[in-house]
């Protein structure tokens, strides 16, 4: 699928605002609202938008802290991989998963209560682990998000 100026700019608007209307939509990138509408449904048929989300504030949720933690496998092989990913995909504390190059094979971004929670969660996920072979916690004191997208192809790109 190729995309365009418009439907770089469709994509770049609902980055900012998910929640837009069509109709105003339409009138930022300069279509008509059938012909917005017609291309969003091919944005999202063609699997370039995959989804929409929710902004949450953690703290109303009991938690408390996050961290990012580096993790070094034994052997960086498909079952090693596989193996660890399985098993850590389904903890509710993970937010996010990263598989790296690199000297360490993963990076996970994780919500806890508490520092007790943490250090409970890193043991038991990561420790007790037979193909884990390095953990590195940081914690994370602030975060900030970009929601605009850098274009590096097409009309407009950056060099």
């Amino acid at each position: 699928m190729t995309i365009d100026r418009t439907d770089f700019e469709i994509i770049r608007e609902l980055r900012r605002n998910a929640r837009i209307s069509n109709k105003d939509l339409a009138e930022k990138v300069g279509l008509a609202a059938s012909s917005c509408l017609v291309r969003l449904r091919r944005l999202h048929r063609e699997g370039v938008i995959r989804g929409y989300h929710a902004e949450v504030d953690p703290a109303p949720l009991g938690i408390q802290l996050q961290a990012l933690t580096s993790v070094r496998l034994n052997r960086h092989a498909r079952p090693q991989v596989e193996s660890f990913l399985e098993h850590i995909l389904k903890r509710r504390e993970v937010i996010r998963v990263y598989h790296l190059s690199g000297r360490d094979d993963f990076l996970v971004q994780i919500c806890v209560a508490s520092a007790q929670h943490l250090r409970e969660f890193v043991l038991e996920a990561f420790t007790e682990r037979a193909e884990v072979d390095h953990v590195e916690t940081s914690l994370i004191y602030e975060s900030w998000d970009s929601w605009d997208l850098p274009e590096f192809s097409g009309e407009g790109s950056q060099d």
